[in-house]
């Protein structure tokens, strides 16, 4: 066992993620005569073929699938050794695994990016998308050290601080009855058509939360996946939707046959916040960047 080399299994795991010698090679930073010769001598070390080698392709074999799933685990489990011992000389530095509601991260990120670059330059973030229970399940089970979210969320062995309060805005048809009117009030979509988020999103909670009080009818035959899809569909002239300011912002502040409108004060909001294990070691490096997003969100 200990003529294994760590750096053999990370060559493996590039081929099993790439399905190519040539791209595994250049993610590795070796060439590609070098990692085929090291997988080889993995192979007859350990006296089983791992890899199918076709002219543009390479397949994993049953014994090479069955090794690559434990040799991920090393590997992240050697590069968790390092980020520990890292954050253990610089806190704000190695890496920090955040994950976003989808209904979020691509709102937020173009608002934030630049401002954590410039503010965390050592710290290497890794981006994941989840909705909210994976993303508590995954936080709970240590594959992601941070996550940003809508509070409230079950806290067991969780700490969490709030971030920003964001306004809801109403996404109309252009030629819509709302779409005449600069500010509306909830009252207003009374009778309207709503298109909602799938099952799952509490974007979709959120909002029928905040239409409880009057009769809305929710389109029965439509589910979005994702705002984008709300976004399309509203122009479609199929319904009305609510969506939160931050996607309303920047590159998706003009979109041909919709209407934006904010709601009068008090405005329907909700919360986003940060979460993280209580035990995490990273607590410096998560405030810093909760921090940031405070500073630069709305």
């Amino acid at each position: 066992m200990a003529d294994i080399k760590l750096k053999d299994l990370r060559y493996l795991v590039a081929v099993a993620d790439t399905g190519h010698f040539g791209k595994a090679a250049a993610r590795c930073f070796v060439s590609q005569p070098t990692l085929s010769a090291q997988l080889k001598k993995l192979e007859d070390y350990l006296g089983v073929p791992l890899i199918e080698r076709q002219p543009r392709h390479a397949l994993l074999t049953p014994a090479g699938e069955e090794i690559v799933r434990r040799a991920r685990l090393i590997v992240e489990a050697t590069d968790e050794v390092v980020d520990i011992a890292r954050t253990h000389r610089d806190p704000l530095a190695g890496r920090l695994r955040v994950a976003f509601l989808p209904t979020i991260g691509p709102y937020l990120l173009p608002a934030i990016a630049p401002a954590l670059r410039k503010a965390l330059p050592r710290l290497d973030l890794l981006l994941y998308e989840h909705q909210t229970e994976p993303m508590l399940q995954k936080l709970r089970a240590g594959d992601i050290d941070m996550g940003i979210l809508a509070l409230p969320v079950e806290m067991e062995g969780l700490a969490s601080a709030p971030l920003y309060d964001e306004p809801f805005v109403v996404a109309a048809p252009a030629r819509h009855p709302l779409a005449t009117k600069k500010q509306l009030r909830i009252e207003d979509l009374r009778g309207a058509t709503l298109l909602l988020l799938e099952d799952g999103h509490c974007l979709r909670d959120q909002a029928l939360d905040v239409c409880n009080r009057i009769d809305v009818e929710e389109k029965q035959d439509f589910r979005a996946t994702s705002i984008e899809t709300l976004r399309q569909m509203v122009a479609s002239g199929a319904g009305v939707t609510l969506l939160p300011e931050l996607a309303t912002r920047g590159i998706h502040a003009h979109t041909r046959g919709v209407a934006v409108r904010p709601f009068a004060k008090p405005a329907p909001t909700r919360t986003i916040g940060a979460i993280w294990r209580k035990s995490s070691p990273r607590r410096n490096a998560i405030e810093q960047v909760a921090q940031i997003i405070r500073e630069h969100s709305l």
